[in-house]
């Protein structure tokens, strides 16, 4: 009998067929109904608009019926976006509120940024549950105040018969009171303040949520090499959960040029205009009080692409250092 060894070739596994896409939709048919409201309310508010964005090359002016009104406007090209430019190199009023945008931005992006992520830290620190709930549920408060009724509680505590005066005259760190509202040089870290405050609780729920994925396994084994609760933090904590601060940090710079608008509308006067007016109050003024309707269509066109190029740009960094992206 002749021996012969046959080398047995691994068999293929096969591909699990997936089921027809009419079957996964009727599987998924209730997530669907659920996210049709959504879906269109995205549609309405926030794609049906970019219709509008024809205006900036238009010399809009409403006379009746607005469809009508709309295809009858002369084309004008980039006549306003020129407007835009020159107003950016005479350092007009568009000069003003393009820089009040970027600082304020910057300040929250690099102060209301960073806040969430430290208090977040401390709080997953806190040994006592019945304080960590009740801290949290405090910090997250605020969030759900409307900026209206923020707005008026700041102007009450900062008035020059409020409260923070009274601390300050009390305490002897000042002579006369101060009308912080009134003072222009004082408006940008009034807002960067306000802003903290009101969101710093609702911003730090996705960092504690990455936090609470870190595996444990990784404190003990630190605890077991001698690694105190800093180190553990700086070695362990942070680097777990960078991926979610990348994204977060691509998506914030996105709103660079998009600060806000209702707390400097509420908060600003005309006595700090110089700092307070950023670009969606200019837009307001110019292109609705005064009836330039494609002037300020061009600026809001000016603030979307100037945002989508920034968020690029920080993705595509972030892919050349190595971290997260979005995209």
């Amino acid at each position: 009998m002749l021996n012969s060894t046959r080398a047995v070739a691994p068999r293929k596994r096969r591909k699990k067929e997936q089921p027809p896409l009419l079957q996964r939709l009727s599987k998924q048919r209730f997530l669907i109904m659920m996210s049709f409201p959504f879906f269109i309310w995205v549609i309405v508010f926030c794609y049906l608009p970019l219709l509008g964005w024809g205006m900036a090359f238009q010399d809009f002016k409403l006379k009746g019926d607005v469809l009508q009104s709309f295809f009858s406007a002369p084309f004008v090209g980039l006549k306003h976006f020129e407007i835009l430019w020159h107003d950016l190199i005479n350092q007009g009023r568009f000069f003003l509120a393009l820089r009040n945008t970027l600082a304020m931005s910057v300040l929250l992006l690099v102060f209301g940024f960073v806040t969430p992520i430290i208090f977040a830290l401390m709080l997953n620190e806190l040994r006592s549950k019945w304080f960590k709930r009740t801290t949290q549920t405090i910090s997250y408060l605020p969030h759900f105040i409307s900026w209206v009724v923020a707005a008026t509680m700041i102007s009450s505590m900062l008035s020059s018969e409020g409260p923070v005066n009274d601390l300050l005259i009390w305490l002897g760190l000042s002579e006369k009171r101060v009308p912080f509202l009134a003072d222009q040089n004082l408006f940008w870290g009034i807002m960067t303040i306000s802003e903290i405050w009101k969101e710093l609780g609702w911003n730090a729920i996705i960092f504690l949520a990455a936090i609470s994925g870190v595996d444990p396994g990784l404190y003990e084994s630190a605890e077991l090499d001698g690694a105190g609760r800093f180190r553990k933090i700086w070695h362990i904590t942070l680097p777990c959960i960078l991926p979610v601060i990348t994204v977060i940090l691509i998506m914030d710079i996105g709103w660079l040029i998009s600060v806000g608008f209702e707390k400097q509308y509420l908060l600003g006067a005309d006595m700090t205009r110089n700092t307070s007016e950023v670009l969606d109050i200019y837009a307001l003024k110019a292109g609705v009080d005064q009836g330039r309707f494609s002037f300020g269509t061009a600026i809001g066109m000016f603030k979307s692409v100037v945002s989508i190029a920034l968020v690029l740009v920080a993705n595509a960094i972030a892919k050349k250092t190595g971290e997260t992206s979005i995209i």
